[in-house]
């Protein structure tokens, strides 16, 4: 796995060994920022369930602000320090070690306003859902806020029109989807 584009282009990543990550693939990830090309440049990002923090060093690369990475995985944790180190990103990213309520919880005591969300987790444990309702009345999130989630392709997100958001559009792959979102506007 590699970064794709931007300052960092070509340096290779590190992946956390085991069948716990996905990384997403290189084609994958090239669509992925072709979509999101004007949402990250100078915004700050945050890399929930991160696995490597190849999406949040993606963003970094190609012109985020700063970027925070998330994951449960001491494994995963370890893999995206040294990527950060290897890719120069270090002083521009704080990684936060523990579960998305973790990570949710300490944001809300730092001075961050996301521009991108990137959230990857395991498929089928409803766990973006979970997040997403989490993050919807945060102060670091808004409604210029793109949240983008990577889920299997049985995965179903129109509940979460009901939860304040708009789905923008789905990315569908041979074996998985992008799907985008924002928080909706105040009515009224």
């Amino acid at each position: 796995m590699r970064v794709i584009a931007g300052t960092a282009r070509r340096m290779n990543l590190k992946t956390p060994d085991g069948l716990d990550t996905r990384p997403t693939q290189d084609r994958i990830k090239e669509t992925l920022f072709n979509i999101i090309q004007f949402d990250l440049m100078n915004k700050d990002v945050l890399d929930l369930f991160a696995g490597s923090g190849a999406l949040g060093i993606e963003a970094l690369s190609r012109g985020a602000a700063r970027a925070v990475f998330c994951d449960s995985a001491r494994q995963a944790i370890l893999c995206i320090e040294e990527n950060l180190q290897k890719t120069h990103f270090k002083e521009q990213s704080l990684v936060l070690s523990g579960d998305y309520n973790g990570a949710i919880n300490s944001l809300m005591r730092k001075d961050y306003h996301f521009g991108l969300v990137f959230m990857d987790p395991p498929y089928g444990r409803e766990l973006a859902e979970k997040a997403l309702i989490r993050l919807k009345d945060k102060a670091f999130v808004s409604q210029d806020t793109l949240f983008v989630v990577e889920a299997g392709l049985q995965e179903d997100f129109s509940g979460m029109e009901e939860e304040g958001y708009s789905i923008l559009r789905e990315k569908i792959y041979k074996t998985n989807k992008h799907v985008f979102l924002r928080l909706k506007g105040e009515i009224g």
